[in-house]
């Protein structure tokens, strides 16, 4: 399994060096990374493969970059792991984690279904939040051509997975109809704790960003009394 896992991060890493909106492969190597951090905390017995392969290919084929389409993570993952003869018990496992594991709107919740979802998805998360996350959220805007910040356009709690998909947001605003709402929605002990300083320093730069484009009196800057 050493040989796979190996394979698999030469493959990753090769389809997504050259990736521009923070998903590239040091996204994946990051989220990797913190996978193994919190197996180390996690009590649980688990599948350490599992987790290993479903940390490296949960992004191999993002439907945000595939017009939505949900079944291309899934399907690249299985064709890449058939190439490699990997159990069909295992392969299963990881395309199911690539399946669940993309937030997809403040009004829902796909819960996963297994601990080693559960740890893969709160390493992407975690990936989400803190300094890296800012920078990759200002990275995704930009690629997707949002504009920076409109005070008169109100972050919006999306109640379903298609209204998150198709509302044109700004990248400010994309911080209260996701990252912030993160931290609470960690899984596990481990990520529960890392997400707490990561949080709050969103929450301080926020602050900061309103207070220098000189908008304390915005209903955005209001908002972040309930992310405190």
């Amino acid at each position: 399994m050493r040989d796979i896992i190996q394979a698999t991060k030469e493959y990753v890493k090769q389809k997504l060096s050259a990736e521009v909106t923070g998903h590239d492969w040091w996204h994946i190597k990051r989220v990797y990374e913190n996978s193994i951090l919190i197996m180390k905390e996690t009590a649980d017995p688990l599948q350490r493969e599992v987790v290993e392969l479903a940390a490296l290919l949960h992004d191999i084929a993002d439907w945000k970059f595939h017009d939505g389409d949900e079944s291309i993570g899934p399907r690249v993952a299985r064709e890449w792991l058939e190439s490699q003869q990997v159990h069909e018990k295992v392969i299963r496992h990881v395309c199911q984690i690539v399946k669940d594991i993309s937030f997809k709107g403040a009004g829902t919740h796909n819960s996963m279904k297994s601990i080693e979802g559960q740890i893969v998805q709160d390493a992407d998360r975690l990936d989400a939040l803190g300094a890296i996350g800012i920078a990759r959220t200002f990275a995704y805007g930009g690629f997707k051509g949002r504009e920076l910040f409109n005070p008169i356009i109100e972050p919006k709690m999306h109640k379903t997975a298609e209204e998150y998909k198709s509302q044109q947001s700004t990248t400010i605003n994309h911080f209260f109809e996701k990252l912030l709402l993160l931290k609470d929605r960690m899984n596990t002990q481990a990520a529960k704790k890392l997400a707490i300083e990561r949080h709050q320093y969103m929450v301080e730069f926020l602050k900061k960003f309103f207070q220098e484009s000189q908008h304390e009196g915005s209903h955005h800057y209001k908002l972040l009394s309930y992310y405190n």
